[in-house]
């Protein structure tokens, strides 16, 4: 008997592209129910209207579910936390300013700056001041 053939993606955590669709559908899923709690209020309270109870009712859960759906995919792909590439970890941290400096850089940077100071305060009790 062969050996079953290997399934892609296991064990593996799903793509970019794949955590939005599974945001679009759970904000669809959530946008219908919504859509029609919300719409069948509106049509016991107000009425229809001239469309009718289901062409009322369809566009409150349409409009519904493509908001959730638009909202939670956006916000899946903003959550994703997928494994960058040394290389692009690499780039990024040259790329960007050092955000906290360590204790020797603070060390040498007040030394410094007292020098400047000590040097500043000499120059200006050196030179002759003129009225």
């Amino acid at each position: 008997m062969p050996p079953p053939p290997a399934r892609p993606n296991v064990g593996q955590e799903p793509s970019v592209f794949q955590k939005s669709i599974m945001g679009a559908m759970m904000g669809g899923g959530v946008g219908l129910t919504i859509g029609f709690i919300f719409g069948s209020y509106s049509i016991i309270r107000g009425g229809a209207g001239p469309r009718g109870v289901l062409a009322t009712l369809s566009q409150y859960m349409l409009g519904s579910a493509a908001s959730f759906s638009f909202f939670l995919a956006i916000g899946s792909v903003i959550r994703t936390e997928e494994n960058i590439p040394i290389t692009l970890q690499a780039a990024r941290m040259q790329l960007l300013p050092p955000v906290v400096a360590s204790r020797q850089e603070g060390a040498m940077y007040t030394a410094t700056r007292a020098r400047w100071m000590l040097e500043k305060q000499r120059k200006s009790f050196s030179e002759p001041h003129s009225l």
